[in-house]
């Protein structure tokens, strides 16, 4: 595709995918030298045909195109002109810190912690249709963005534990997690409930909560333990393929910390627990099915976050990824 003098090709990337005839992930190159300006005036130009093949193929990366800082980024998203999702009327878990109103930190949670497979915000009723990523600056090592179809996984998962998948489908997911009084930038969850519900006070939050469906009990030292409706745990995309579309992964295996344990975080919509082992072998396919997207500077991810899941490796040094989401 050639905008002006800017001459933008599909390209091969390390590990790619290829599932049903679908590259995963497709990525496009930025052939020669550009500006901001034209790099933008490409996205504009094909921005609705960009939009439906991150949907056909699950995920996008922009390799070698001129983005150097969040604001940058900002108007590379703004190009696609999609509506923003701010981070504040979010109800993540994850404590972010914003750069612009469309831009902010992908996650505060120490370098150490892997954060499992998860499609963005599934643990709630508002999530964003699409997700952005961009690589400010890549880890020293580690680090990687895992993306995972969850279509695929979804098929694998019917066969080798049919049971457990039929019950993910026809009785849906809850979620409870406890959520501090202030941030707790420590924790892979640690946004705090004034933040998540955004409400300075107990009678506001549980107004907020009594409008979205939640039910909830206030703890002793100031924490709030929040529980959602029952929540779908399968997606019907719009071309007939059915998602793994929840946070179960990440629920079952990786909410922990001083609050949270795991195993009180996610049950059935009828109260009864998960298999254990059936959410192993979740694990085990979507580990199986994950590209590792290794960062290079000034890389740039859509994300269908409908049909793919993502998570975080551990890294070493500073890593600076932004993300900006995208309203349903």
């Amino acid at each position: 595709m050639t905008i002006g003098t800017l001459q933008v090709d599909t390209t091969g990337i390390e590990g790619q995918q290829q599932h049903a005839q679908r590259v995963f992930p497709l990525a496009f190159a930025c052939q020669a030298p550009a500006t901001l300006e034209s790099a933008t005036a490409w996205i504009a130009e094909n921005r609705r045909e960009l939009c439906d093949r991150a949907s056909h193929h699950g995920a996008i990366v922009f390799r070698g195109f001129p983005l150097a800082s969040a604001e940058d980024f900002d108007r590379f998203v703004a190009a696609f002109d999609l509506p923003n999702f701010p981070y504040e009327e979010s109800l993540s878990n994850a404590v972010r810190v914003i750069k612009t109103p469309r831009v902010f930190t992908a996650n505060e949670a120490p370098s150490s912690a892997r954060l499992c497979l998860h499609h963005e915000m599934a643990q709630t009723p508002l999530y964003p249709s699409n997700l952005f990523f961009f690589c400010e600056q890549p880890a020293e090592s580690g680090g990687a963005t895992p993306l995972c179809r969850s279509d695929v996984l979804w098929d694998r998962l019917r066969v080798e534990c049919p049971e457990f998948a039929r019950s993910c489908e026809t009785k849906g997911l809850t979620y409870s997690n406890v959520m501090p009084p202030q941030n707790d930038p420590t924790s892979g969850m640690g946004r705090s409930w004034p933040s998540t519900l955004r409400a300075a006070t107990r009678d506001r939050a549980e107004e907020r909560m009594r409008t979205l469906g939640y039910s909830w009990t206030w703890l002793d030292d100031g924490c709030l333990r929040m529980t959602t409706p029952v929540l779908p745990a399968v997606r019907t995309l719009g071309d007939g393929r059915t998602s793994f579309f929840n946070q179960l992964i990440a629920a079952f295996q990786g909410w922990k910390d001083e609050r949270n344990d795991p195993s009180k975080a996610i049950t059935f919509g009828d109260g009864t627990p998960l298999d254990r082992e059936a959410v192993d072998v979740a694990t085990r396919i979507g580990d199986e099915l994950s590209f590792d997207l290794q960062w290079r500077r000034g890389d740039v991810a859509l994300v269908d976050n409908y049909s793919t899941m993502h998570g975080r490796r551990p890294f070493a040094g500073t890593r600076k990824v932004l993300a900006s989401l995208i309203a349903q």
